[in-house]
């Protein structure tokens, strides 16, 4: 008996009771909050009503060459669907107006009070891929299927996935030949990775696939010149050689020279590139 009273007081004293008070609510404070933020709701959306107003006019700028204003047209109201100049989507229709050919981006800012104003800025070829499409400066495709291809545009060629390296190899190339009067009409890398340029005077150079950059180079330094003078004669001009080039002349004969500042002689091919 004795124990169970212990054990009874011991569980008495663990046992606590918790009297939770609630702070008291001002229910008319309360409710005339409520009242002030649906006041404030239905004003806002009063006011977004007010200001989506149908749109009038579409303003568009950029230098436009390839884009025609029927093309964007078209687009802007495939999007539109009804929407006023709130509730229109501006990124559905930058998107949109993207995907069109020669668009490389589209800037779509509303133009108050019921316009749209639209900055294209196109795409810049600066060469034709594989004969049936067209590369940016970034080497990226951006026509796969032109239906005019601007005839001035030099020719590039290569395997798939190597446009870029092609095109970045290509600005290099023209670059330091605009700086002695010459120009690239084609470049070509083939499949055992082997490069050659076309000059616009019919003068193919073989650089071939090792050291493109040495050979290069020594092609400005040594053969250009004598390619200035006598294009009218030579078919090429072979740059895979360890210590000089080779050319060869249109009556069928290929002559090959070592230079080493004013010294010509005989040269000897690079075994090692093919």
């Amino acid at each position: 008996m004795l124990n169970r009273k212990r054990n009874n007081r011991r569980a008495g004293s663990r046992t606590r009771r918790f009297a939770l008070e609630l702070p008291s609510l001002n229910w008319g404070r309360l409710s005339l909050s409520l009242s002030g933020l649906a006041i404030v709701a239905v004003a806002l959306l009063t006011l977004g009503w007010l200001l989506d107003q149908p749109i009038q006019r579409v303003i568009v700028t950029g230098r436009l060459q390839r884009v025609s204003a029927m093309d964007v047209e078209k687009v802007v109201r495939a999007r539109l669907a009804g929407a006023g100049l709130i509730s229109v989507n501006l990124a559905g229709i930058s998107h949109g107006l993207a995907q069109l050919p020669w668009v490389e981006s589209a800037a779509v800012e509303r133009s108050w009070p019921r316009g749209l104003k639209i900055e294209i800025f196109e795409q810049t070829a600066v060469a034709r891929w594989n004969g049936t499409a067209l590369l940016n400066v970034n080497g990226d495709l951006f026509i796969s299927e032109p239906r005019f291809v601007p005839p001035e545009l030099p020719a590039l060629t290569g395997p798939a996935g190597s446009e870029e390296e092609v095109t970045q190899r290509y600005l290099g190339t023209q670059g330091r030949l605009t700086e002695i009067g010459m120009r690239l009409a084609a470049l070509d890398l083939d499949a055992r990775g082997a490069w050659n340029l076309t000059l616009d005077n019919g003068v193919i150079v073989r650089l071939g696939r090792q050291r493109m950059n040495e050979r290069f180079d020594r092609f400005m330094v040594a053969a250009a010149k004598l390619v200035i003078q006598r294009a009218t004669d030579i078919a090429y001009v072979d740059m895979r050689y360890s210590n000089g080039f080779a050319v060869g002349w249109k009556g069928g004969v290929a002559h090959a020279t070592e230079h080493s500042g004013e010294h010509a002689a005989s040269a000897s091919p690079d075994h090692s590139d093919g």
